[in-house]
């Protein structure tokens, strides 16, 4: 039923500086929609980023936000560019079985401690 997402929105304190993060962290794209919305994507996926009061529907707060992203890198050079941006990763690489297979991964916090999980499946 569901092959993949269209986007997800992150509540940060601070939009640039966010966009800079995840530009700097994990090579993303930036961008801005028709209605001056900014987001960051990779491939054909999109993060859109909001500030507090700007979507009131669903009452979001700031570092409420749990993602988990796969790369295509292998895992020591996911951990290696992270480590080379001084971004504290949360602990040890760690290992799990999912329904699509048996994955590593990286967890760390964004500038407003979204949790950000950095996967990679096993080949």
């Amino acid at each position: 039923m569901i092959s993949r997402f269209n986007h997800i929105v992150l509540t940060v304190s601070d939009v640039e500086q966010s966009v800079a993060f995840y530009q700097r962290a994990l090579h993303m794209v930036p961008g801005v929609l028709e209605d001056g919305q900014r987001f960051i994507s990779f491939g054909t996926q999109s993060i859109y980023l909001q500030t507090l009061g700007q979507e009131m529907r669903h009452h979001p707060l700031e570092g409420a936000g749990n993602i988990c992203l796969v790369s295509d890198w292998a895992l020591e050079e996911v951990v290696e560019h992270l480590t080379s941006e001084n971004i504290k990763l949360l602990a040890e690489p760690t290992t799990k079985t999912t329904p699509q297979g048996v994955m590593q991964s990286v967890y760390f916090n964004d500038l407003d401690n979204n949790l950000v999980e950095v996967a990679v499946y096993h080949q």
